[in-house]
């Protein structure tokens, strides 16, 4: 199951992580992002300890979306080391993220 990340756990839970991150930034309004959850929560299933996969409601969680520029959701950005690497915005097929999330694994 995808982690819940909120302003208060991001450094914790995102920034100094050992393996690399995946985050979900989503609102329930949004219809696109209700499109995405059941895929992240599917890589969160398959990728267990070697990679974080978490969900960032921006509605609830304002500051670390302002602090990332999230102006379009569903916003993945991904992780690693404590820095952004890469970032996806809109709704995708699962190996889109899949093959951006492996990338960082290497």
């Amino acid at each position: 199951m995808a982690i819940e990340i909120t302003d208060s756990n991001f450094e914790e839970v995102v920034l100094n992580s050992k393996v690399p991150v995946l985050v979900d930034f989503w609102a329930e309004w949004c219809g696109p992002c209700r499109m995405v959850g059941p895929v992240v929560e599917e890589l969160a299933k398959e990728y267990g300890d070697t990679a974080v996969i978490g969900k960032l409601n921006v509605d609830h969680n304002p500051h670390v979306a302002t602090t990332y520029g999230i102006m379009s959701i569903p916003a993945l950005l991904f992780f690693k080391d404590g820095k952004m690497v890469d970032k996806q915005v809109g709704a995708v097929p699962k190996h889109v993220l899949a093959n951006k999330l492996n990338a960082q694994l290497v």
